[in-house]
């Protein structure tokens, strides 16, 4: 069963089981308030014959006392404990008093069957003239209260086959509702599927109900999927058409060497050295793939405090060791930030590998507080790059000038790498170049507390 029509059907049972049961509950409620309105009028009447009694002169007979106050639709009687005594009935009640009559030596009111039709009857002890207790018993018929509470059983059947009408075609707009949206993303998908474009829900006007922001989610994920699948396919172009130009050279040497290079030592050098050249940077380039590719268990930060003047020194002299070049400091005192220890130096030098790769100058290093944040400058003043670039630099595989990076050996996918340090760590990133001018990346850093 669809999931309309099974929101339309339970809805529908749903709402007609509570109409009926809020009619039984009318109907009862009613019914008892009724029946409890009789008996207390009877009560009345009983007390008040009682009374009549109590006050009667010897010389009236009880019978035409009893005559006198015999209700319209019953009967009233003084019944003994073996014996039923004088009573009177009103036309067509006489039947009343045929049969067995019980004897209540306490005060009775309650409901009772007889001949099929419900009665009120009231037995009311009292002191019989002989000194015996007696009951002086009040009946009167209920027919009248039945057939009006048959009327209202007639009005709240006809009220509610009446509602469900409505019930049912409000029930059919409500699942049409709540369905809409979805069947509208499932039409969405399937069209996704078989054209293979991507394409977005049509949404009404913005509002804040659920049903919108289903919708809105679901367009915002169509995005994500979107530049993702972009993404994804240069991704693969790219580092596709990187290993194809190594690949090439090493095949190339390859069959020189298969060919000539037993005969030309100078050859054979030259293959040898170009192998392993393009070797080497398909190593490199295969690290900086796997480290991007890496599950979410490796960008798992261990953020601690760390003495950012010590850290700065102690990087950079390992950097300097390294490349022979030299790294001027800054750092002001008593820095402590909140970072990665591990991810963070290796920030530090994607950006003086940079530094280093494109200007001949001095690096520097820059360190300093502002507010709540801790500032890093690693500036260089080499050849810059262009603001059409700079917009771009953090895109895998860009390269602001391909001949100069492959020259120095660069993919394209250090600075793609920085930035997916710095989100695990909570960091930002800037670059501000210019041309010809320089460059210089700010690492901006949580202090600790």
């Amino acid at each position: 069963m669809k999931l309309r029509n099974r929101i339309h059907l339970y809805t529908t049972v749903l709402f007609v089981v509570l109409l009926v049961l809020i009619n039984v509950a009318v109907y009862f409620s009613f019914s008892r308030i009724m029946y409890s309105s009789e008996l207390e009028q009877t009560e009345t009447e009983a007390e008040q014959i009682v009374a009549a009694l109590n006050s009667n002169q010897p010389s009236l007979p009880v019978s035409k006392l009893l005559r006198a106050y015999v209700p319209v639709n019953g009967i009233v009687q003084i019944v003994m404990k073996d014996d039923v005594g004088p009573g009177s009935a009103s036309p067509g009640y006489s039947s009343l008093r045929e049969g067995s009559i019980p004897f209540y030596p306490e005060e009775v009111s309650k409901v009772i069957d007889y001949k099929e039709t419900k009665h009120a009857m009231v037995s009311v002890p009292i002191i019989w003239s002989t000194g015996e207790v007696a009951a002086l018993q009040v009946v009167e018929s209920l027919k009248t209260t039945e057939r009006n509470l048959q009327v209202l059983q007639i009005v709240l059947i006809i009220v509610t086959l009446v509602a469900i009408i409505p019930l049912f075609i409000s029930a059919r707009f409500l699942s049409n509702l709540i369905t809409r949206p979805i069947t509208s993303m499932t039409n969405t998908m399937q069209e996704i599927r078989e054209s293979g474009r991507f394409k977005q829900l049509d949404l009404p006007e913005k509002s804040s109900d659920e049903l919108y922001v289903m919708g809105e989610t679901f367009n915002e994920m169509i995005n994500l999927l979107q530049s993702n699948y972009e993404k994804q396919e240069q991704f693969v172009s790219n580092a596709s058409h990187e290993l194809k130009t190594p690949l090439t050279v090493i095949e190339s040497y390859s069959s020189l060497l298969k060919r000539r290079g037993r005969q030309d030592a100078e050859l054979f050098d030259e293959s040898i050295e170009a192998i392993h050249s393009e070797a080497v940077r398909m190593k490199d380039l295969t690290q900086q793939l796997l480290v991007l590719a890496k599950h979410d268990e490796y960008w798992n930060a261990d953020i601690t405090d760390i003495e950012l003047g010590a850290f700065l020194q102690e990087s950079v002299r390992a950097f300097e060791k390294a490349y022979k070049r030299r790294v001027e400091v800054f750092v002001e005192e008593d820095l402590i930030v909140l970072a990665d220890a591990q991810k963070l130096k290796q920030l530090l030098y994607i950006f003086m590998d940079n530094a280093r790769k494109y200007s001949e100058e001095e690096v520097q290093v820059e360190a300093y507080r502002e507010k709540d944040q801790a500032y890093i400058h690693i500036t260089d003043y080499g050849i810059g790059i262009s603001k059409d670039d700079l917009v771009r630099v953090f895109d895998r595989f860009y390269r602001v000038d391909k001949a100069r990076t492959r020259k120095s050996g660069g993919f394209g996918l250090g600075l793609a790498l920085a930035r997916d340090l710095a989100q695990v760590m909570d960091a930002e990133l800037h670059l501000h170049s210019e041309e010809k001018a320089g460059t210089k990346a700010t690492i901006k850093l949580p202090l600790s507390q």
